[in-house]
Order: C-alpha cells, then structure tokens, then sequence
C-alpha cells in the first residue's frame, strides 16, 4: 500500500505547497510590490513642452493600509502637470478619511476624475471564478447581469466634495479644462460604463478646436466608450478597471479584463481604431484589488507617470 500510494500522496503535498508559497506570494509580496510605470505619448502640438501627466487608479482603499498611503503620498514628488484619477477609490466604507490622506499631496496639484462603480458601492465576497465564466458568457456588471440587490453605499461624496474643494474637476458625464505650461488641456469624462451610468450623448461632439489636446476619461473601457471617444476624434484615451487581469499568468498575460476590452490591452499603452481614426489608449492596472480578493500575481500594483510629448 506505502509503494502504491506513497507517490501521488507525495505530489499533492508538493502540489499544496507550491499553492500555499503562491498564495503567501501573492498576497504577502506582490500585492504591496507598488510600481511606477513610465510611458511616453506623442499627442501635443509640434514644439509644446513635454508635460508630465500621473494617472491613479483602483486604489480600493481599506483602513489599515499604511504601506499603500505611504506610497501614494510619496507620488507627489514627482512633480506632475496635473493628475488623473480614473476611479474605483474605495474598498471599505470606512477609509474615505484615510484614502483623503493617501491622496492628500496629489491634491495639491491641478487634477481631474471620474468614479468606477466601487466608489458608489461597497464590495462583495465573490469565487473568482466567475469572472472567467462571465467571460464566457459575455457578462460584465449591470451590461450583461441582474442589477445588484442589497448593495452596501459608499460614503461617495465626501470623497468628491474634497477633490472639488482641491481644484479637481469632476468629469462625470461632463466636460472640463485645465491650464498647463501654457496649453490648455481639455477633457470629457463619463461616468462608469461597468454599471451603466455613462451617458456619452450628454459630452458628444469630439474635441474642443481651441484646446491643444483633448482627452477622453473613463474607468471602465468598455469598447462602446472606446468606441464613441475614438469616432469623435479624441487623440487619447484615460481608462483603469481591469487591474490588469490582476491574477496572470506569467509568460501568458491576463485570463480576463473584467469588461468587454480584450486581454492583449487588459493595461499599458495601446491603441484602439474606429474606421480610419485611431486613438491612444492608456489603461492602468491600478494599485489595489477589492478587499475581499487581496492578491495579485505577475501583475504588481501601479501607477503611471505619462509623459505627454509633441506629434510625430
């Protein structure tokens, strides 16, 4: 029985314990393993200034988090033009105090935002797996399932009445401009596709002719977003959700996205056509994960350092 059994009994303990290391890995390591990527985009005019532009994203806050408001405060020491942050705040009802002071700094700095569906409604414990089956089946938030029932409500406002007392522009369904180094900047933003309060006909019309670039804003990119910014001719597009894929798969890359978007864009610098038009996309993988799945693996939390450069 010992010669018979002793082997597969042994491969599953071995099996266990790489699971169990990937887990401690992925939960203990990678997921406070805060990054900086650094990208450039060739969308000014010809002769304009560089400027640096830092996107935050999915920082789903919870009370306690020290190392992640650390290092998001340390951000602002990198000086930015403005700052974008493209939303899904909160992880935790509680932490609207504690996500102000992680972004406390940044707010020093001209900003804008749009909110994703976690800064109006608190999380729910949720198998992973059905993000894969969702994909499957082609569901994603509210644009393909039952609305939510018995939802938790974030405290949202106190959060957005602080970016606005800062000088952040909320973009939500809306249109706003900054100043920087001279050019003006103008941005049309939506509200979260992911649960369906984007009302893109309330900001259509493309970008505005005497801006010198014009940027469209967005949490979730869903492809009706991409879509719509793109046909309209906006040369660059602001988006986050995805995480990445969050749970990847190395040499591989992300299993899903979350929305519709596919998995080659799930983050980083791409693009995305409509006939002949073409526009830059950006997605940030942000730099947190819901409270009730506190992992990543071959995808560590981010921000992005964009620095806007002149056309080709």
């Amino acid at each position: 029985m010992r010669a018979r059994y002793g082997v597969p009994l042994k491969v599953t303990a071995v099996g266990a314990a790489v699971g169990a290391a990937g887990l401690v890995y992925a939960a203990g390591f990678e997921a406070r393993s805060f990054r900086l990527r650094r990208i450039s985009v060739p969308v000014l005019p010809h002769g304009a200034r560089p400027l640096r532009v830092l996107q935050v994203s999915d920082v789903h806050m919870v009370s306690g988090q020290r190392k992640k408001r650390a290092w998001l405060q340390s951000l602002a020491g990198l000086r930015p033009d403005f700052v974008v942050n493209t939303g899904d705040n909160l992880s935790d009802p509680e932490a609207v105090p504690e996500l102000l002071d992680a972004l406390g700094p940044l707010m020093e700095f001209p900003g804008v935002y749009v909110f994703g569906s976690n800064d109006y409604y608190g999380p729910k414990l949720r198998n992973p797996a059905r993000y894969l089956l969702e994909k499957v089946q082609g569901k994603h938030g509210l644009n393909g399932n039952a609305p939510a029932v018995g939802a938790v409500h974030n405290p949202w406002e106190p959060m957005r009445d602080a970016f606005d007392e800062a000088g952040w522009l909320n973009l939500t369904n809306t249109r706003g401009r900054l100043k920087a180094d001279g050019l003006e900047i103008a941005f049309t933003g939506l509200d979260d596709p992911h649960i369906k309060r984007d009302r893109y006909a309330e900001v259509a019309g493309g970008p505005e002719t005497d801006a010198d670039l014009s940027i469209g804003v967005v949490h979730a990119p869903y492809l009706r977003s991409l879509d719509a910014f793109t046909a309209d001719g906006y040369p660059l597009i602001l988006a986050g959700h995805t995480h990445g894929g969050q749970l990847c798969i190395p040499f591989y890359g992300a299993l899903v996205t979350n929305c519709d978007l596919d998995t080659d864009r799930v983050k980083g610098l791409s693009s995305h056509s409509v006939g002949d038009r073409r526009a830059y996309l950006h997605v940030s993988a942000g730099c947190g994960t819901n409270r009730y799945t506190p992992v990543r693996f071959a995808c560590p939390p981010e921000a992005t350092l964009l620095t806007l450069t002149p056309r080709d």
